[in-house]
């Protein structure tokens, strides 16, 4: 969604998390100011962030400049007032207001981590999400209250996952390879796979790939390697007769020895005992993350 355009919605309906409004737009006059104890939309959360140009938010009489991959969280009421002041350039912003419970406790929980302000990259999965969002309803022209709450939804979880851990964000270049990488784990997880090979896939090479799955996944890609085996060779042993051996070769490992070792480490017994344990693991598929 590229060019400017904005869309309200007006629900009587307090028992959803409601999209009150979201747009794109090019600001260019000092006009252009809101203030958060004067606003009639009491209730209401905001966020909005820098496409381009340079706006200003002053909170508890402090001012915060607004430079391009930086946004702010607020709520109505609340003391705040975010401006525009003549310049060469217009201000360029994205925005979404929404209203609701879940809202409110997810700015309370996003802004007790990073404080009202926030930085992103023009390419972070946060704002090419919300992007995304925008260009939904106006190309489907979606109203649909359950429909744009789902939605919104997926976008406040993308806003919490990315402020759990505010570096781990990364550009949509490098979401490509990371995509790349778990694919073919997941894929052939049983093959000899190398962290040579694994970033020869990718078109990377292995520092680089270290360096992407430690921002973005907190681990690396031979240990995300060893979850996906494990867990694989979890709903074997739980699925299937098959000896465990052949479960521990099938899933990767290169002999019984390593599997038990691996297999204990992860779960404190071996293949044969959580085999046995129906009552206290009674699930088909455990998955880590």
């Amino acid at each position: 969604m590229n060019k400017p355009s904005a869309f309200a919605f007006r629900y009587d309906d307090h028992s959803i998390l409601t999209l009150d409004s979201i747009g794109r737009q090019v600001i260019a006059t000092p006009a252009y100011s809101f203030a958060g104890e004067e606003r009639p939309d009491a209730g209401h959360v905001i966020f909005q962030y820098t496409l381009s140009g340079q706006g200003y938010i002053d909170i508890d009489h402090r001012r915060y400049p607004l430079p391009p991959g930086t946004g702010f969280l607020v709520k109505v009421p609340g003391r705040h007032r975010y401006y525009y002041l003549e310049a060469d350039e217009p201000w360029e912003i994205l925005w979404i207001n929404l209203r609701g419970e879940e809202a409110v406790r997810i700015w309370d929980l996003v802004t007790a981590r990073e404080g009202p302000i926030i930085r992103r990259g023009t390419d972070a999965p946060l704002i090419a999400h919300l992007l995304s969002l925008l260009g939904t309803i106006a190309e489907e022209k979606a109203t649909d209250k359950y429909r744009l709450s789902g939605l919104v939804y997926e976008w406040l979880l993308t806003l919490v996952q990315s402020s759990r851990e505010p570096g781990k964000e990364v550009g949509a270049s490098s979401v490509t390879i990371m995509d790349k990488a778990k694919k073919l784990i997941r894929e052939q997880y049983a093959a000899p796979l190398t962290l040579d090979a694994i970033a020869g896939h990718c078109g990377v090479n292995r520092h680089y790939l270290c360096r992407l799955f430690q921002k973005s996944e907190r681990t690396s890609p031979l240990a995300y390697l060893r979850d996906r085996r494990v867990e694989a060779a979890l709903a074997l042993l739980r699925t299937t007769e098959m000896p465990v051996q052949e479960i521990g070769r099938r899933c990767g490992f290169d002999s019984p020895s390593y599997f038990g070792k691996v297999f204990r480490a992860y779960m404190d017994m071996t293949p044969g005992e959580y085999r046995a344990k129906n009552l206290e693991f009674p699930y088909d598929a455990v998955y880590y993350g």
